[in-house]
């Protein structure tokens, strides 16, 4: 299996992303959320756009009472990404997609070498 440089541990903050290159031309966008490295497909199960490229949102949760009451929205502590194109929101942990979980991206482990992240493919 072939590892690609991502960037330098210094270089990625809480809530960064970076999108690298294969050199079979995949693209591979790779999450640093919570301390811990994510890695998956930059290709949307819809339609194929960039799914890693969207905005890194926290999940709305509904507040719904027993008698089936609405009492607002809140954020939860479980970060999203959004792909731009149309919508798609996946979760940062597993790479599901929110709205049907039998969509998912393929998932890339992300290494640490010293000084360097490098995600595997």
């Amino acid at each position: 299996m072939a590892e690609v440089f991502v960037s330098k541990v210094a270089a990625m903050k809480d809530g960064d992303r970076q999108i690298v290159r294969t050199e079979d031309g995949r693209e591979i966008g790779v999450f640093f959320s919570g301390g811990e490295y994510y890695g998956y497909s930059n290709y949307c199960a819809h339609t194929g756009g960039p799914a890693c490229e969207g905005i890194i949102i926290p999940k709305v949760e509904e507040i719904v009472d027993e008698k089936k009451q609405w009492h607002g929205s809140r954020f939860t502590d479980t970060m999203h990404f959004v792909c731009p194109w149309h919508g798609w929101e996946y979760d940062l942990k597993t790479g599901e997609n929110v709205g049907d979980k039998k969509y998912k991206l393929k998932k890339f482990p992300v290494v640490l070498r010293q000084d360097d992240i490098f995600v595997v493919t």
